[in-house]
């Protein structure tokens, strides 16, 4: 039975106050004060289960689990990091609730229960804090500043060359073990190393010639590879009903079939029939295929998802919102004023953006909200007069909109926001909320650690 805390405190070393333990204490008493905490991550983790079992092993607690999933996110570990840290560390031990006597997690444990976590949780323990903070005076979110950046995905280089390699061998592997684990008399021929030589001759040729034939092979043999793919999803379909194991590989032919026609699709028709495919009609990876491409200031390009973040004076992150797509910043004010409100009860008295989010329209709905000072980084034809009481208020709230390009670029080299590298599109979002939690509950230990 999953259980909210442990029966019993066990025995844990005394602390050695290294100024990094120290900052680990502080969290802890932050989360000891904020119990709600615990209570969503237990509603994770027994949604839809029948408990029954009063015996055995009764796996991670909804306490321990948050505090591996912050500090994985406090110190950027992998899995395997995170499990030998907690077992190595006598100061992670005691900040994660494991004793003397007990041996620590797996990363295979650690990664099932972190992995239940959903975003709307980590959006409910985001949320938690900010209140934490408003009732220990640290952040008042009256003064906000908003800003977007990109999180990459863990993807190579999206060329259509190497996706097409990639659909051929991944569907080309599916096959193979569908008719040697399986024993379904698959017919099938195996173009991997045919397609690997066409990918890297597209990348070497020396002019767009010999380019044009080698893909045009290239798409004739990923074509072959998705009628094999096609007849096996029928062949497989007919045993699954005798075999459930079946299902998941029938899911994974399917899945990758899909997107391999896809992809198929955009490569001829920018190859062969001279066509520029829109960016929204373009799978960028088979393997993270929620992948949208950004175009930043029209000159670089990031293949990931935009979020936009909001700044508070404190330093900590009152929102963050990850986006689909890639939509104009001038589109995201509303949106971003109203969930201040959401948040807090009430808009903030300031707000400084940055010159991207500028347009007189903007400035209408911010100043509708009784917002008194709204500040732009760039005018782009407003007038200082319009945006805030005097051009004293303007300066001063432009040289606060700049905090929040420090705390992005904190975010990014510290917590990992440069690129995600958890599969899949609710594990990103996961990913990017767990980081905002890490780098506020460290903020809000280091604001109370300065007091004292």
């Amino acid at each position: 039975m999953r259980e909210k805390h442990q029966k019993q405190m066990p025995l844990i070393d005394p602390p050695t106050g290294h100024p990094k333990e120290k900052e680990l204490e502080a969290i802890s008493i932050v989360l000891d004060r904020t119990p709600t905490i615990c209570d969503h991550v237990l509603q994770d983790l027994i949604k839809g289960k029948i408990i029954k079992r009063r015996t055995g092993a009764r796996g991670m607690t909804a306490e321990q689990i948050i505090r591996a999933a912050v500090v994985m996110r406090l110190y950027s570990f992998t899995y395997e990091d995170l499990a030998f840290h907690i077992s190595d560390s006598r100061a992670l031990r005691r900040f994660c609730r494991i004793g003397i006597a007990d041996k620590g997690f797996k990363k295979s444990a650690l990664n099932a229960n972190i992995k239940t976590l959903s975003p709307q949780t980590w959006q409910r323990i985001s949320d938690d804090l900010l209140i934490y903070g408003k009732d220990e005076k640290i952040e008042k979110g009256r003064k906000a500043r908003i800003d977007c950046t990109v999180v990459e995905s863990n993807i190579h280089k999206p060329l259509d060359s190497v996706q097409l390699f990639d659909a051929v061998r991944v569907i080309a592997r599916l096959l193979t073990k569908a008719r040697d684990d399986f024993g379904i008399k698959i017919v099938f021929t195996d173009h991997r190393r045919r397609a690997k030589k066409r990918m890297i001759g597209i990348q070497y040729a020396k002019g767009e010639k010999q380019r044009t034939l080698l893909y045009k092979d290239l798409l004739k043999v990923t074509r072959k590879t998705i009628g094999y793919a096609i007849q096996a999803e029928k062949m497989v379909a007919q045993y699954c009903s005798t075999d459930p194991l079946l299902m998941g590989l029938f899911s994974e032919i399917k899945h990758y079939g899909d997107l391999a026609r896809k992809v198929y699709d955009q490569t001829y028709r920018r190859i062969v029939q001279g066509e520029s495919v829109p960016a929204g009609q373009k799978v960028f990876s088979i393997f993270e295929d929620h992948t949208d491409i950004i175009i930043k200031d029209r000159r670089d390009k990031h293949y990931g998802h935009k979020i936009c973040l909001t700044g508070g004076a404190s330093n900590l992150i009152l929102d963050c919102v990850i986006l689909e797509g890639n939509p104009a910043d001038t589109e995201l004010v509303e949106t971003m004023l109203d969930r201040q409100k959401r948040i807090y009860g009430r808009y903030p008295l300031k707000v400084a953006l940055d010159g991207g989010f500028a347009s007189k329209d903007n400035l209408a709905k911010a100043k509708a909200r009784e917002i008194k000072d709204v500040c732009f980084s760039k005018k782009r034809g407003l007038k200082e007069a319009d945006m805030c009481r005097s051009d004293y208020v303007y300066k001063k709230l432009r040289q606060f909109r700049a905090g929040i390009e420090s705390g992005i670029s904190w975010l990014k080299r510290s917590f990992g926001l440069t690129r995600c590298t958890w599969k899949g599109f609710r594990s990103f979002k996961c990913y990017v909320l767990a980081s905002v939690v890490a780098a506020n509950l460290l903020t809000i230990a280091r604001k109370k650690l300065a007091v004292v």
